[in-house]
Formats: structure tokens, C-alpha cells, sequence
């Protein structure tokens, strides 16, 4: 079985499932709960042969043996006693709840979906591309999902790329959402020579993350509060300034911030001295379908960056190349800014003052189609959701 055909097997229950008003996300939510216990029972039997890590009466094997109202019961009470159990098991289960109320689909999600795979035998990279085919349809999802929160994977490998990650570090994302970068500095680390201590510290200790919705570059107020202290108590250097076109959600302006938390240095002067700044925005067009981000998009600013050497950094911006996109600012010029706000931009947007040079016809016409399409499909999901009109 191949990615693409287990996320629309995957995908046909939650169409399913909606009719009862369980969303996109509820429904991801759910799968990842009885994935869990399909799984924790995998363990348990050969090759692996495991202790149980789910006490009785909990296990997978109880929801196989009930149907109706019993199985709806049990599941509920299931998730209710993991989210008290201790260690990892309560944190994953934690305020869990039920949300498919009908337990004949339940029952159906239990057996012909999850019990008839062998879920623990397939490719790790077949499961996280399942899992990114999942997600990605609900960011389509033009009502409910949440497009501006799902980043490309090329964006990802490409911020993975430059960060250069070493065996025992710790990886932090504070904006993890699904956890897209944590999964793939899984991945890249798992690429190196790792002995016995470092793949423990890989998988125990190595990745967290925290969600945190960050309009930290230009925001008023709270905004303007976090950005004087990254620049104060962290080292940013280097700011990539992200096309729209990436997201679902229409007209989401990103940045990826690459920083250093340090000590507090003695003379009381920031920790920020200079920042380097990438424009993958001014000039450029994406669209989700016609002309997606790749990876060699990113190749220029990966080349640029040179983790290992900061301080032999070149400016591509200069009189004689003023559509160079790599430049660096003092600290200084950024803290006098109106409220210290990191939104810069030097590069001439072509398409507000010369016909000449905006995109090509068929670029236009694409994201045209696409903003219309998104339109149409928002208007179908709210016209199923009013009330049928009555007849005489």
C-alpha cells in the first residue's frame, strides 16, 4: 500500500463522519487515539513482543468485542482513564474525549478501518507521509481547516537544511503546530551515525515543542514587548521572509526566524549585533497548485546562510544589484525602528509600479482560479449548513 491510496482510505471515514458534524480536525484527533491502542496491542505480540504499556480493561482487543451503546460507553470510558494514567499515557490521553456519538460508526472506524492493518509493520516514512496527507487535507479545508498553520515540506527541509543538527543537541520549535520540523530534525538526525546514547537522547529528551500562534515580527504591544527581548536576550540572525501563495488559507505572510538563546552579557548591550535578512517574497509567485514551493527555490538562501560561518556572510544586495535579497541590519537600526518591528523590505515589488514585469498570464490566471475556487467551495459549505428553505 502507498502513501496516497492509505490517506484516501483514511479520508473516506471521515467523509463518513462529518454527516454527525465531526470536523476534520476531530476526526485526525480521534484516529490518532485508536491508532494508539492498535498499536500499543501491536507491540505486545511478535517479533516485538512487549510488555503492555495500556493496563486491562483498556486494551484494544475490549473495543473489538463490544458493539452499540456498550462500545461508545467503554470507549469513552477508555480515554477518560488513560487521561488519568500516569506518565506518558496520561499526557497523550489527557482531557481526551470522545466525539463520534454514533456507534455503529465507531464500531466500523474499530474494524474495517484500524484492526485490519497491521499498522506497526509499515514503512515509518509511509506512516509520516499518511499522516502529512491527512493533515494537508484538512489545511484544504476552506471552512474548518487550518491552512495558514500547514507548512510545505519544502519549506521544512529547507530550514531543517541550514540549521545543521548535531548528535545531543536539543530541539526546540515554539510554534510546532503539527509538529512538521520536529518530525523531519527526527528524520535528518536519524540520517547521522548515531551510537546507543545519542539515539536515546534522540527519542527521550532531544525534541519539544509548544504551540504558540508567533505575528511577533510587527505586531503592536505584546509583539513589540517579545521582539525587543529576542533581539536582547537571543542572538537573531537571520530572518527569512516568506512568499505568500504557501498556505492554504489566503494571503498568509510567514517569516522563519533563525536565533540563539544566550546569556545576558555583562556590558547590558543585546545579544543581537546583526541581522541577515532573505526576501523569498518581493517579486516571486507561488500557488498551491500550479507552481508549489520546491526545494531548489530554497537553494540560494541554503547556500547563503552557511551555518557554519556566519561571519563570512556577503551581502547580494548593493547599488550595483539592487534586486539582491540577502542583506544584514544592525541591531541598532532595528531597534530604532517604529515599535523595533522586523516587517523590512528593500527590494522593488515590480508589480505595483511596471506592467512589464508582473508574473507570466498564466501564473495571474492560476491564482485567480484558485482564489475563486476557494470562494466557490466556501459558499457550498455554507449554503449545506443553512436551513432548507420550507414550501408551501
Amino acid at each position: 500500500m502507498n502513501a496516497s491510496t492509505l490517506v484516501q482510505k483514511l479520508w473516506n471515514y471521515c467523509n463518513i463522519l462529518r454527516d454527525d458534524g465531526l470536523s476534520y480536525g476531530d476526526y485526525v484527533e480521534q484516529l490518532t487515539f485508536l491508532l494508539f491502542l492498535k498499536m500499543a496491542d501491536e507491540k505486545t505480540k511478535p517479533p516485538f513482543s512487549q510488555k503492555p504499556i495500556i493496563e486491562a480493561p483498556w486494551q484494544w482487543p475490549e473495543l473489538l468485542k463490544l458493539d452499540a451503546d456498550p462500545l461508545e460507553v467503554h470507549y469513552r470510558h477508555t480515554l477518560e482513564a488513560l487521561g488519568k494514567a500516569d506518565g506518558v499515557i496520561g499526557v497523550i490521553f489527557r482531557k481526551a474525549q470522545n466525539k463520534i456519538q454514533d456507534p455503529a460508526k465507531l464500531k466500523r472506524l474499530i474494524v474495517d478501518l484500524i484492526d485490519k492493518e497491521d499498522w506497526s509493520s509499515l514503512d515509518t516514512d509511509l506512516k509520516g507521509d499518511a499522516y502529512e496527507g491527512l493533515l494537508q487535507k484538512n489545511a484544504e479545508d476552506v471552512k474548518g481547516g487550518a491552512g495558514q498553520y500547514f507548512t510545505p515540506r519544502a519549506l521544512i527541509q529547507g530550514v531543517v537544511e541550514v540549521m545543521n543538527l548535531q548528535p545531543g543537541e536539543t530541539i526546540c520549535d515554539p510554534a510546532c503546530g503539527t509538529a512538521g520540523f520536529l518530525l523531519a530534525a527526527h528524520t535528518e538526525l536519524r540520517k547521522l551515525k548515531l551510537s546507543k546514547s545519542q539515539l536515546a537522547h534522540l527519542n527521550t529528551q532531544a525534541l519539544t515543542g509548544v504551540e504558540l500562534v508567533d505575528s511577533v515580527l510587527f505586531e503592536g504591544g505584546a509583539g513589540e514587548t517579545v521582539r525587543r527581548e529576542l533581539l536582547k536576550q537571543g542572538d537573531l540572525q537571520t530572518i527569512l521572509r516568506l512568499p505568500t501563495g504557501l498556505f492554504y488559507a489566503q494571503g498568509v505572510k510567514a517569516n522563519a526566524l533563525f536565533f540563539d538563546r544566550k546569556p545576558p552579557r555583562p556590558d547590558g548591550k543585546p545579544n543581537t549585533q546583526r541581522v541577515w535578512f532573505y526576501d523569498l517574497r518581493t517579486n516571486q509567485h507561488f500557488t498551491l497548485k500550479t507552481r508549489p514551493l520546491q526545494h531548489a527555490d530554497l537553494d540560494e538562501f541554503v547556500r547563503l546562510y552557511r551555518a557554519e560561518n556566519r561571519l563570512t556572510r556577503e551581502a547580494t544586495f548593493s547599488e550595483s544589484n539592487p534586486q539582491g535579497r540577502w542583506r544584514s541590519y544592525g541591531v541598532d537600526e532595528l531597534l530604532a525602528r517604529d515599535k523595533a518591528s522586523l516587517d523590512l523590505f528593500w527590494l522593488k515589488d515590480d508589480s505595483l509600479s511596471d506592467n512589464d514585469n508582473l508574473a507570466p498570464p498564466e501564473v495571474i490566471a492560476a491564482e485567480i482560479i484558485e482564489d475563486l475556487q476557494a470562494a466557490l467551495d466556501q459558499l457550498k459549505e455554507l449554503e449545506s449548513d443553512l436551513p432548507p428553505v420550507p414550501t408551501s
